[in-house]
This record gives C-alpha cells, sequence and structure tokens, in this order.
C-alpha cells in the first residue's frame, strides 16, 4: 500500500495511461480524483474503481481553463480534505509542421499539455503545502528532447513540460514536494490508434513501430503507471527534479522508422 489514504489528482484520468494510473494507485491505496473532460468515459472510468473497492470520484475539467482547475482543486479537498498527489496526463496531440499548424491548433496543444500542467499544478501545491509534503509526475513524451516530423505543437508543449519539471522543483523542494516527470514512448493507447489510423498505410506503420522496438514490443499503459507510482511514492523520497525515460531503449537509437520521415 504505497500510497495508503493519499489524495490522488489524475488529470486525463479516463482512458489509456491515465486509467492505468488511476486504477494502480487506487490499488495501492490512494484515494483517487479522475479529472477528465469527457463525461461519458470519466463516469465508466469512475464505475470501474469503485467495482474494484477503490474510494473515487470523477470531476469534469477542462484543463487549460483556470476555472475549471481551480474546481477541480475544491472537489478534491472537499471529497477527501487534501491533496497530495497530482498526475499531469492530458493531453491532445496533432501531427502537423510548424508551418500547417494553425493558432487555433497550436492553442489548443499547448493550452491541454502545458498550461493544463501549470495550472494544475499551481492550485495543488497550495494544498499539499498545508501537509508539507506532496509529489507531482508530469506525463510528459521522448519528444521532449528527441522528435520525429511534423510534431511540432506536441513536441514543444512536451519540452515545455520538463523544463516545468525542473524549475517547479527548485521552487516547491524547500515545502517537500517533489516534482519529477515520465516520458514515455511509444505507448498500446487509444490514442496511438488514432494516430495510426490517420497514417497512409496503417499496417506498415505498425510493423515498422515494432521492427524499431529494442524489447520487441510497445509499452503498456500499465509500464507507464508503474514509473509514476515510483516517483509518487515514497520510494523516491530523494528524487526530485528527474524525467525518467520510459521508452524501452528507444532513445539510445539514432534513427526514426521510415514512416515517419
Amino acid at each position: 500500500m504505497r500510497l495508503k489514504d493519499k489524495v490522488s489528482v489524475i488529470t486525463g484520468g479516463s482512458r489509456g495511461i491515465g486509467e492505468a494510473i488511476a486504477k494502480m494507485f487506487g490499488k495501492e491505496g490512494a484515494k483517487i480524483v479522475i479529472a477528465d473532460v469527457n463525461e461519458e468515459t470519466g463516469n465508466a472510468a469512475l464505475e470501474g474503481l469503485k467495482k474494484d473497492g477503490i474510494d473515487a470520484i470523477f470531476v469534469k475539467t477542462d484543463v487549460s481553463s483556470e476555472e475549471s482547475v481551480i474546481h477541480l482543486m475544491n472537489e478534491a479537498v472537499n471529497a477527501f480534505g487534501s491533496v497530495d498527489v497530482l498526475v499531469n496526463n492530458a493531453a491532445v496531440s496533432i501531427r502537423k509542421s510548424a508551418e500547417d499548424t494553425s493558432l487555433e491548433e497550436w492553442q489548443k496543444v499547448l493550452g491541454v499539455n502545458l498550461t493544463g500542467a501549470f495550472l494544475c499544478s499551481k492550485y495543488a501545491v497550495p494544498e499539499m503545502r498545508k501537509r508539507e509534503r506532496g509529489a507531482i509526475v508530469n506525463v510528459a513524451s521522448w519528444h521532449a528532447d528527441k522528435t520525429i516530423t511534423r510534431f511540432a505543437a506536441y513536441a514543444a508543449s512536451k519540452g515545455g513540460m520538463t523544463a516545468l519539471t525542473r524549475q517547479m522543483s527548485l521552487d516547491c523542494g524547500k515545502d517537500n514536494i517533489r516534482v519529477n516527470a515520465v516520458l514515455p514512448s511509444t505507448v498500446d493507447t487509444p490514442m496511438l490508434y488514432e494516430t495510426m489510423q490517420n497514417l497512409p498505410d496503417p499496417e506498415e506503420a505498425w510493423k515498422q513501430t515494432l521492427d524499431y522496438q529494442p524489447l520487441g514490443r510497445i509499452a503498456t499503459a500499465d509500464d507507464i503507471a508503474h514509473a509514476c507510482l515510483f516517483l509518487a511514492s515514497d520510494e523516491a523520497a530523494y528524487v526530485s527534479g528527474h524525467s525518467l525515460r520510459v521508452d524501452g531503449g528507444t532513445y539510445a537509437k539514432v534513427a526514426r522508422p521510415l514512416m515517419f520521415d
């Protein structure tokens, strides 16, 4: 029970990586606050947690909206009395170059991925400070420091998340609040399938993606959740300002599959 009674707010917690984190944290004793803009999937995820006997609530949240994030944190405190852990996982992506990205698209991706992490952290930290402890885990991406063609907004947002992680670890350290990031590579999630289906040759894209993995498989959502659990737990009590790659060794390679060129 590595997170026993720790109130854990997980953004984008209704599916994929976020849902896996919510389940894993709940099984480790955490009280779960699922934050997601999608009410249907959010309620479905909540029902699944409750069937497993996990104490949880769902709060419909647009992380790019300050008003919505303030409501989220208030609901977490009203339900469970505190905020101990925050996982900034909510994300959207488009595959376009900077030239082809509209200002509206740019603002949407940066708004959810980066501004969302900023806003949720901004309003979680005061609650953590009251208890003189806390952990923030930002789910970034290997796009933060290595990327591929036509991911301008997404790469910029994830690079910003790792920079924010480093900076906040300095400001929050005096209050015993740790801030870290996880950098996944290719993960078996609904977002990945949606991306693949929009490529010219999805079958070839899958083949090349699998061929590229040093471990011979892509990551599962649980692979990422395990890393987040470690960083959120007291096992990582002296880890802060760190970006942990969970990429099966792909960062060590010097080339990407041809489908991405």
